[in-house]
């Protein structure tokens, strides 16, 4: 009876340890919506219902091709509530034709070449005593620090925004979600 019961709990044990390891190999998701990491980063940023205004960004001024291409690329890519704490009607002023390339300048200041996760910026902020600089795709610089296990941006600007999605994983790179739109000199 004893033997049975040990052999019972372990095999419980066992079980419930296997379930957890196949909850964290999930897919994660941005907004409730799954993201695949055999998809590119338009693919599944096109999926995702809190990326509609930056989605619709892309398009506009023209970046669908770039960002579907091999990469790798990492994106800090703002929410819509991130969009809605700018100023009344600039996006809509953005994506007018005539305001193409200020667009395609915000854009791509938000992507980096490479894979970057998180444990790659932690330990780069690490190394770099408390932050670390990386040269956008726009040409600018964006600098990472580490404030309570939590990933801040500051931009050219000064402003900040902090990674709240982490490591979505793409087949040509890396999103990490932000609150706040960063901006470029």
């Amino acid at each position: 009876m004893k033997k049975s019961l040990i052999t019972l709990i372990a095999g419980t044990a066992l079980a419930l340890t296997s379930i957890a390891a196949t909850a964290q190999m999930t897919d994660p998701t941005v907004g409730g919506a799954t993201m695949y990491p055999t998809k590119n980063i338009v693919e599944n940023a096109v999926n995702s219902p809190i990326h509609k205004t930056l989605v619709a960004a892309v398009k506009a001024a023209g970046l669908v091709n770039t960002l579907e291409g091999p990469g790798p690329f990492t994106v800090f890519a703002p929410t819509d509530a991130a969009f809605a704490k700018l100023p009344a009607g600039t996006v809509d002023n953005l994506v007018k034709p005539e305001n193409k390339a200020t667009l395609v300048k915000i854009l791509t200041y938000h992507v980096v070449p490479g894979a970057i996760t998180t444990k790659d910026l932690k330990n780069w902020i690490k190394k770099g005593n408390g932050n670390y600089t990386a040269k956008t795709v726009e040409g600018g610089t964006l600098t990472f620090t580490e404030h309570m296990g939590k990933i801040r941006i500051t931009d050219e600007k000064g402003d900040t925004a902090e990674i709240t999605t982490a490591n979505v994983i793409q087949s040509n790179g890396v999103i990490q979600v932000i609150n706040t739109v960063l901006m470029p000199n």
